[in-house]
């Protein structure tokens, strides 16, 4: 008896679509990574444990998460800086790429918009740079960069969303206001927007996955001293980034 076909996936793109960030643009983007003589750096900043920050990328700027001090999880939202009300769709980003996200995938806003708000162009650990982690064709390589642990997680996950103070007491816990949510509000309230801004997250270093019964799961950060995400904005966007309290 032959046995049963996967299902494909629900949203295939043709190569020369661009859903992926795969063009010759994004891959000289990409091949600057990991050589800093090639950038100009206009700011930085650390974000404290269990805070956040809000900043603005402008359109054609390139922004790279870092951990500088090893193993950390950091929560993000992203909008489009000139209108709050365009932003990360963490769904259908999850939907047309993958669960977990890294280089050649792009972070798509929410409808009526649906376009790309910002491309992901480096990932130390996914492999780094473009051409390292993509054949030829633009399809990922399999066997590059931190992979699959044996329990099925993988890194940069669109699964889950941030903590908050609500699903806290809501499971038991105790008052605590620095989750994730509260530092993502507490952080973009100088840009004009509140807690009902706030969104569906990326975690960024984070390794998550699903059980055999369907239930996210966290492991720790393989992440060490140095390792960085980063990504090309295809319009000014307003970041904010959590230092999440349980996230390593």
């Amino acid at each position: 008896m032959a046995s049963a076909r996967r299902p494909p996936p629900a949203y295939t793109a043709p190569p020369d679509s661009g859903v992926h960030a795969i063009s010759e643009v994004y891959r000289s983007i990409s091949a600057t990574a990991t050589d800093p003589s090639q950038r100009i750096l206009e700011s930085s900043f650390t974000i404290r444990p269990c805070s956040g920050q809000a900043w603005v990328v402008p359109a054609g700027h390139i922004c790279r998460l870092t951990t500088p001090k090893g193993p950390q999880v950091g929560d993000l939202n992203i909008w489009n800086a000139n209108n709050p009300r365009e932003r990360l769709w963490a769904a259908r980003t999850r939907q047309i790429h993958a669960s977990h996200v890294s280089v050649g995938d792009r972070l798509w806003s929410n409808l009526p918009y649906l376009r790309p708000l910002v491309s992901i162009t480096g990932d130390s650990l996914a492999g780094g740079q473009l051409h390292e982690i993509l054949d030829a064709d633009g399809s990922k390589k399999e066997g590059k960069g931190f992979g699959t642990t044996q329990f099925g997680g993988r890194v940069h996950d669109l699964l889950g969303t941030r903590c908050d103070p609500y699903v806290n007491l809501v499971m038991g816990g105790e008052s605590f206001d620095f989750h994730c949510h509260s530092n993502l509000t507490r952080a973009v309230v100088p840009y004009g927007l509140n807690e009902l801004d706030v969104h569906d997250v990326l975690n960024v270093f984070q390794v998550t996955g699903l059980d055999e019964e369907g239930k996210y799961f966290m492991e720790t950060s393989p992440a060490k001293a140095g390792e960085y995400f980063e990504f090309f904005a295809e319009v000014d966007v307003l970041c904010a980034l959590s230092a999440c309290p349980g996230g390593k």
